[in-house]
């Protein structure tokens, strides 16, 4: 069977980049492993250049690595590369792609010079930790453009099912504030379950187009989480990397305020895991929300780096993580969500949903506490994102359950900062005095 190449919105954004840098730069497309980089890349590259090298750094053959230890003669490489690759190069016509150049730092070094000559356009893909570890003592070129990209988003999902017109429909009907019937609602929530438990992994999706089996889409996962493990043990034989992955469903359980190092690894403080911390989040594996101790617009300038939640960067995958060491069968959050059956206890996958949709839409995840006016508890406003030069608070319910306490004290504390307030939940959107309901699947179009 032929491999599925879904249409994804990254290319659009390399198509900018292509007609924008005319070869004045090169693009660095980031993101964790099996994400679909590579396949979108070289869609891009047959499509939009009149011929391309794909050169894979993880698999090439020693003579393609060692082209790059000398820049002195760049026809020399370019004529090997050719007859290597068994294909002619074109000035400004062609493209040769750096896969997984965490492999080769040089090649990613020698940008600067083959950008200078301008012959042909660059791109080059990377995933996961090694692409900064492997780059110590690398001249980094200053002529690279970056492109983070994710998993799947929703619209992504709805293209991949055929689906062309509801996410657009959504966005309009979010500016004018129009609801959807019970009957619509109830449809697209079933809709949003499936993307839910599926996730925005290329080929969890294939799974679910070629099968309708979820059994076999979660073995699909399962792998890519067995990838992932096996790339943070090569970087970290400890193995806590790969523990404090395995412990974020277990850490947004207990409902606490921050992820607790201390609760994962024994003995874990923060100065002792810092950089393994710090690791994870290059990977992008993850997706992390920072305490913030002054929410206004500059909030990263107040985060506080020791104190932040962890969220899984793609909700299929952190549905298959919580159950882990179980059988499919014993994985209850398929069957729960399915027939919208979902226990309180496991409402922490739609903040994590949520974390996912605004971090593809673009926005850096900040949260932010306070007591209430007893002072024996705390107020939480679990995601606070920036919109024209004020804040939008966010609080994310896993029900219909439609109290907003947080949202409310928290405007009555920073009213004069807030652009939008926003409680995502299960029912259709609609407004609530100041505070806008929106329904989870719109998450994304804040």
């Amino acid at each position: 069977m032929a491999k599925r190449v879904f249409k994804r919105k990254a290319y659009e954004r390399l198509l900018q980049w292509k007609e924008r840098s005319a070869g004045r730069t090169a693009m660095l497309v980031e993101g964790a492993r099996r994400i679909g980089k590579s396949t979108i890349v070289e869609e891009f590259a047959r499509k939009e250049y009149d011929t391309y090298i794909l050169i894979d750094f993880s698999k090439a053959p020693q003579r393609v690595h060692d082209l790059f230890n000398d820049l002195s003669d760049l026809d020399y490489i370019f004529m090997n590369l050719q007859l290597i690759y068994h294909v002619e190069l074109k000035k400004r016509k062609s493209v040769i792609i750096f896969d997984e150049v965490q492999f080769q730092p040089k090649a990613r070094q020698a940008i600067k010079h083959l950008v200078a000559d301008n012959r042909y356009d660059y791109i080059e893909t990377g995933s996961l930790i090694s692409i900064q570890k492997n780059v110590e003592g690398i001249l980094l070129p200053s002529e690279e453009v970056r492109l983070k990209m994710y998993p799947m988003d929703y619209e992504e999902f709805r293209w991949a099912m055929g689906d062309e017109a509801t996410i657009p429909l959504l966005r309009t009907m979010l500016s004018s504030k129009e609801k959807v019937s019970e009957g619509v609602h109830r449809q697209l929530m079933r809709d949003f379950r499936i993307y839910m438990l599926v996730g925005g992994m290329p080929q969890a999706v294939s799974a679910y187009l070629d099968t309708a089996n979820l059994a076999e889409v979660d073995m699909r996962k399962r792998e890519i989480i067995d990838l992932y493990e096996s790339d943070f043990r090569k970087i970290d034989p400890t193995g806590n990397i790969s523990v404090f992955f395995d412990a974020i469903p277990a850490q947004l359980t207990k409902n606490a305020m921050r992820y607790q190092v201390a609760n994962v690894v024994e003995n874990a403080t923060y100065a002792r895991v810092a950089k393994k911390l710090t690791n994870l989040q290059e990977s992008m594996t993850v997706n992390v929300a920072y305490h913030v101790s002054d929410p206004n617009v500059g909030m990263a300038l107040s985060k506080d780096t020791e104190r932040y939640k962890l969220f899984v960067c793609d909700t299929g995958l952190f549905v298959t993580l919580a159950f882990k060491d179980r059988d499919f069968t014993e994985n209850v959050i398929y069957e729960k969500l399915l027939s919208d059956k979902l226990s309180a206890n496991l409402g922490y996958i739609y903040e994590n949903v949520v974390a996912q949709m605004l971090v593809a839409a673009g926005s850096e995840l900040y949260y932010y506490t306070f007591p209430t006016e007893s002072g024996k508890h705390n107020y939480e406003i679990d995601f606070m994102i920036a919109r024209k030069a004020k804040i939008c608070p966010i609080e994310v319910k896993s029900s219909g359950y439609n109290r907003h306490a947080s949202l409310d004290a928290f405007a009555r504390k920073y009213s004069a900062r807030i652009q939008d307030k926003y409680l995502i939940y299960t029912k259709p959107l609609r407004k609530d005095g100041d505070v806008c309901l929106l329904p989870v699947y719109m998450a994304g179009l804040i």
